[in-house]
């Protein structure tokens, strides 16, 4: 059966993925008790360096310091509409004699869903209750970690869900490196901190997933399962796959977009500056051995609507902070598989620099501006100076579902990464061996 979708959050769904309990109200934000994990903030600090002040309390931290030396720390709150917001998110490797900044916040911006045969498309998070579906984790999904409460505003039940796992995860090898005389082997094996909440919506369970390495990178993933809905098995040839026995039932396919919001704050600034680099590959002139490559930058002074292609790539640069070596400091974004959904205005590109406005939170369904405001992501590039640029991110999933979906559903992630560039002057993890070699050394005798 299917009915009419909603813009407003306040009317139905398709059946088949609607909510249980009451319809989503509009609230902005809350905040929820729940301990601290990791070493305390004077473990991370070198003996003479005092400890940084906090920024948040005790109940609103995030706080771990990983096997390499590294050390995260971040407030938490929730939104009501966004789901789980992480916010003054700095990075200390060791070596540092204070934190690092990197991210004023960083949160979902939106989960579109269209269905491939034209009867529905959703917004999660602002039109269907995405925060107000926070699910409740059992301890074994949060293996050696903490388990924090959460209070859920416009709770549809019990408002205090036991929600937000903060916890540390093996990634395997950092570095390798066997040396010259074949007789010294380094390396290192890695954990992350991570950081993740499972939000309800109909049918789909949604893992929002943030991953901390030592080496300073985030990785941010959103993982969907939970059961294919059993309503949505009436789709025509083309628009889904047969499920189950021969050929009859069809479950529709569809797409899932998803957005994140990143404000950075590098060194303390808003001030950050843009930039995008571009490289082409000549065939060989006469007389070279290969092809050659060049790398051009561009400034990207106004917003901007960017498009992900190969041998392109965009950084955020600090305005005030340099590394040891005197270069400054920067993060680079690195675009994840997608699935570009072409059949709406605010999906067609991967990714937008806008200039900061308090009323733009959400990049479809945006409800915090006032009457005029553009709605979508797309139509706030308009070719305003980026002084405060926010980064909006796109990735696409688009769904065929298959026999192996069910049941339970298989998690299918998609995601991106920021990796710092020139943050610090060599690897973050280099063992104190090898700490000389920097820049263009030579061996010793």
């Amino acid at each position: 059966m299917r009915v009419e979708s909603s813009n407003s959050g306040l009317g139905p769904r398709r059946m088949s993925r609607a909510r249980r309990g009451a319809a989503v109200g509009v609230s902005l934000a809350a905040l929820a008790a729940g301990a601290t994990t990791g070493a305390g903030p004077a473990s991370a600090q070198p003996k003479n360096a005092p400890a940084p002040a906090a920024d948040c309390s005790a109940a609103y931290r995030i706080e771990q310091k990983l096997t390499g030396g590294t050390t995260w720390r971040m407030c938490w709150r929730y939104d009501g509409k966004a789901g789980l917001v992480l916010e003054k998110i700095s990075y200390q490797p060791k070596g540092e004699t204070k934190p690092i900044k990197v991210l004023n916040s960083a949160r979902l911006g939106q989960i579109h869903v269209p269905y491939d045969d034209g009867s529905v498309e959703y917004d999660d998070l602002t039109g269907f209750g995405f925060a107000q579906g926070l699910m409740n984790l059992d301890p074994g999904e949060c293996p050696g970690g903490t388990i924090k409460t959460v209070k859920v505003p416009e709770a549809w039940q019990d408002p205090n869900v036991k929600g937000l796992c903060t916890t540390t995860r093996a990634r395997g090898h950092a570095y390798r490196m066997q040396g010259d005389t074949a007789n010294k082997v380094y390396q290192a094996q890695s954990k992350d901190l991570l950081v993740y909440t499972v939000n309800q919506v109909g049918w789909y369970e949604y893992m929002t997933e943030w991953r901390f390495q030592d080496d300073g990178t985030v990785t941010m993933n959103v993982g969907a399962t939970g059961s294919l809905s059993y309503d949505d098995y009436d789709a025509g040839d083309g628009r889904g796959w047969p499920i189950g026995k021969g050929d009859r039932a069809k479950a529709t396919s569809h797409s899932h977009n998803v957005f994140w919001r990143l404000d950075f704050g590098l060194d303390g600034s808003t001030k950050n500056r843009v930039e995008q680099y571009d490289s082409t590959v000549t065939a060989p002139a006469a007389g070279d051995r290969a092809p050659k490559t060049k790398t051009t930058v561009t400034k990207v002074g106004k917003e901007l609507a960017g498009d992900a292609k190969a041998y392109r790539w965009w950084r955020m640069v600090s305005a005030t902070g340099k590394n040891k070596d005197g270069h400054a400091r920067s993060y680079e974004i690195v675009p994840g598989a997608t699935t570009k959904y072409p059949g709406r205005s605010f999906t067609k590109h991967d990714v937008y620099f806008t200039e900061y406005d308090k009323c733009e939170k959400f990049a479809t369904n945006n409800p915090g501006c006032g009457n005029g405001h553009p709605k979508s992501v797309d139509k706030w590039v308009g070719g305003q100076a980026l002084k405060h640029p926010i980064t909006w991110m796109n990735v696409g999933f688009h769904h065929i579902a298959r026999d192996e979906d069910q049941q339970p559903m298989p998690v299918h992630w998609q995601g991106f990464s920021i990796v710092p560039r020139d943050v610090t002057a060599m690897n973050p993890l280099t063992p104190s061996e090898l700490a000389w070699q920097n820049g263009h050394w030579q061996p010793r005798s």
